[in-house]
């Protein structure tokens, strides 16, 4: 697990709105697959969660790799944030449970309940953005 990087108040505000998001991972052949998502920041860990099924591309593709580069960039207008980072994939009771809690608290809805429900999480290395 890499050292948490402390982001600026500006960066948390941004990070803290809910705006059209996206997850690019790697597929097998190395190219770049890019999914619509929402996702949670943990400030304190600098952990980013996105709620999905074991049976997805992007959970497929990060565990396709022994190490999963993946990015987490949320849009708006001329504002941007980019989250890169490691990513897992967790069927955990308790992980899942933790993503389920912060996704709730963020969206005021708790994700949808598909069979095979993971999270996952991506421990940030590096941030890049204009908001």
């Amino acid at each position: 697990m890499s050292p948490h990087l402390p982001l600026g108040a500006e960066a948390e505000a941004f990070l803290a709105e809910n705006h059209q998001c996206t997850l690019t991972t790697l597929r097998p052949d190395g190219t770049p697959h890019v999914a619509p998502v929402r996702f949670t920041w943990d400030g304190e860990t600098g952990t980013v969660r996105v709620m999905t099924t074991v049976s997805r591309r992007k959970v497929r593709n990060i565990l396709a790799g022994e190490e999963s580069p993946v990015a987490v960039c949320q849009s708006a207008g001329p504002r941007w944030i980019t989250l890169e980072g490691l990513a897992t994939v967790s069927t955990d009771p308790a992980r899942v449970g933790e993503g389920i809690r912060r996704y709730t608290e963020r969206y005021w809805s708790p994700p949808p309940r598909f069979p095979g429900l993971a999270v996952v999480e991506i421990v940030v290395e590096r941030v890049m953005g204009l908001y």
